[in-house]
């Protein structure tokens, strides 16, 4: 790895703006990046990879360096993870930093504590320990740590999973299908696709493959009226449309304007005609209750605490506490009762978070059936299994970067009693 003084000193600066861990560490690179115009897109991209994975080694450099400052966990970051030699850092750095890094080198490691070794809060790995065992959690802490995959899902509106691999390989993307979303593809880098003809022509999508496969739990059918409870910025809801045929009404609700607005121009590329974004007050919104009975499948991609997502948003493990998972549980089950009153006898209904607590997931659904009896389990595995997907976790979607290579997820799937 080729370092630069300014490359290096740009990272430090970078990572000092984001550790006060007041807000999102994308959005304050992002807005480092647009503060500084001269970097070049390889200098972007060293900064991105070497700040986040100091986010997802933050424990373990602490504890075995007791580096706090910006500079020394960057430096701890390259030499002991990124396996840059001392002799290449020296002449970036000055003489105290060399002989702390020198001294650090040659410092005998200790056993870290259980929540060090899996790079989780003490609260949080306390909190797995009562649902997991310890070989479990810290499969799950170590997969965690790396950087996520770049996945796309294909349009199938306007093209097939092989004319885009294809594409791919004559631009020479290394790309492959990804094991069990029928039209999800995971590169073998993360080139630039912003601006990529495939990109730009609607015809692919970043789309992690978890994610997909909480569409094809939905299974929506052309003609249906669907809602997508919790749009955000509308990747599920452009997967849902495509599944559809763009035929039926597709509604994409949420509280966040802003999110609603950056799936404008995605709608724009894919050709869908049948989604209808709809910024909803709060989920009481009247335009809620309206329409109450009437729609056949409601999908609730359901606001959590992300730490399905820690490959990706590191910086979830400082910014998220315990007891907000007490106030996301009861907004949970708010949430999950009032778009469950939309659904028409029949109609099935799909719970998801991107966390691994249970008590999001199963505590939420158990609670959700146990007050509401016309609601019936339906196995997760047995409606995948109906559209050819081979994919058995169980009576619900429990999917883990260690094991399947997504994202975190959790899914159950509900139908309405008629």
């Amino acid at each position: 790895m080729k370092i630069s003084t300014p490359q290096l000193a740009a990272a430090e600066d970078a990572l000092a703006h984001i550790l006060p861990m007041t807000q999102p560490a994308d959005a304050v690179l992002s807005r480092y990046f647009r503060a500084h115009p001269g970097l070049g897109q390889h200098d972007r991209a060293f900064i991105a990879e070497t700040v986040f994975g100091v986010l997802r080694r933050r424990y373990g450099l602490e504890h075995h360096t007791g580096a706090a400052t910006p500079r020394r966990l960057l430096l701890a970051y390259l030499n002991r993870i990124e396996g840059v030699s001392l002799r290449q850092l020296e002449p970036l750095i000055g003489r105290d930093d060399a002989q702390w890094a020198a001294a650090i080198k040659s410092r005998p490691d200790s056993t870290p504590p259980f929540n060090v070794a899996a790079e989780l809060p003490q609260w949080l790995a306390a909190m797995l320990a009562a649902e997991l065992p310890e070989d479990e959690i810290l499969a799950l802490g170590r997969a965690l740590q790396q950087p996520a995959p770049l996945d796309l899902r294909v349009n199938s509106l306007l093209t097939t999973r092989d004319e885009v691999l294809a594409r791919l390989a004559s631009d020479g993307i290394a790309a492959h299908p990804t094991p069990y979303s029928p039209l999800g593809i995971r590169l073998g880098a993360k080139p630039a696709l912003n601006r990529h003809p495939l990109f730009t022509s609607g015809k692919i999508e970043v789309q992690d493959e978890g994610s997909q496969l909480l569409c094809y739990l939905l299974a929506p059918k052309r003609r249906e009226m669907v809602a997508d409870f919790c749009a955000g910025t509308g990747g599920k809801t452009l997967a849902l449309g495509a599944l559809m045929q763009s035929l039926g009404r597709l509604y994409a609700f949420d509280v966040s304007e802003s999110r609603l607005n950056k799936l404008k121009p995605r709608l724009k590329r894919s050709g869908l005609s049948n989604v209808h974004p709809q910024l909803l007050a709060n989920e009481n919104d009247i335009r809620v209750k309206r329409l109450g009975g009437k729609i056949d499948r409601v999908l609730i991609d359901a606001p959590c605490s992300g730490f399905g997502t820690l490959r990706r948003n590191p910086d979830l493990k400082w910014r998220q506490r315990e007891s907000d998972i007490a106030e996301l549980s009861a907004k949970q089950r708010a949430i999950l009762t009032v778009a469950a009153a939309l659904l028409k006898p029949g109609g099935r209904l799909v719970y998801a978070t991107c966390s691994f607590l249970r008590a999001e997931n199963q505590d939420v659904v158990t609670a959700f059936l146990a007050a509401h009896p016309r609601f019936a389990l339906l196995p997760a595995n047995q409606v995948l299994a109906q559209q050819h997907i081979a994919l058995d976790t169980g009576t619900y979607l429990q999917l883990t970067p260690q094991v399947h290579g997504t994202d975190g997820f959790f899914a159950a799937v509900m139908e309405k009693q008629s």
